[in-house]
């Protein structure tokens, strides 16, 4: 199962996606687009990606435990729901109009309905297992809980777009030595006679 660097490949993820789709229009360059929290100061970047929440999702069955060679287990994977928010930054709107700020919303709302989910191996290539697809959905918010979101960050509330990105299995490092076999035991049935043995 993914590594627990996944978290930071699936924001890797977006941003690449952002800055393929994005550029030269209606963003001028990749280098306009920038994983940050729109609490952070003097930055030069337009468009930002920011995770601000990460949660265990109870409502994914995780796969059983997982195998590690012949003699090994390691416990099931935890499926986590990861929160972003798409937004501009206030910092680098310098020429930006209320309809730049439009344009540039829409253009993220289509790139990420267009590229809904990704495969975990796509993003850890080295994955020897199936896993299902990290789906990229808007998150089920009001505006009042749009607000808070930017009041935590004591930052003014600017139209911005929130997605739920789910599930991410995070794999455990714990290993789990399975028993081995100490007791075998078969039966051998001769014209009709069954005898047991034991070894």
């Amino acid at each position: 199962m993914a590594d627990y660097t996944i978290i930071s490949d699936v924001s890797n993820h977006i941003l690449s996606l952002l800055r393929e789709r994005m550029c030269p229009e209606p963003i001028p360059s990749p280098n306009n687009i920038e994983v940050s929290s729109p609490a952070s100061q003097d930055v030069d970047y337009i468009l930002g990606l920011y995770l601000y929440d990460i949660k265990e999702e109870d409502t994914v069955a995780p796969p059983v435990r997982v195998l590690r060679g012949k003699a090994q287990m390691a416990p099931p994977p935890k499926p986590y729901s990861l929160y972003y928010m798409v937004f501009i930054n206030s910092g680098g709107q310098a020429g930006l109009k209320d309809q730049d700020f439009q344009k540039i919303i829409g253009k993220v709302a289509q790139i990420v309905a267009d590229n809904s989910s990704v495969l975990p191996n796509q993003l850890q290539n080295w994955l020897d297992t199936q896993e299902p697809p990290i789906v990229f959905s808007q998150a089920k918010m009001g505006l009042e809980e749009k607000v808070r979101v930017w009041s935590a960050i004591n930052k003014p509330y600017q139209i911005s777009l929130f997605y739920k990105v789910a599930p991410v299995f995070v794999s455990s490092e714990v290993l789990i030595d399975t028993p081995r076999v100490t007791d075998a035991r078969f039966s051998v049935e001769i014209a009709g006679e069954r005898q047991e043995e034991e070894e």
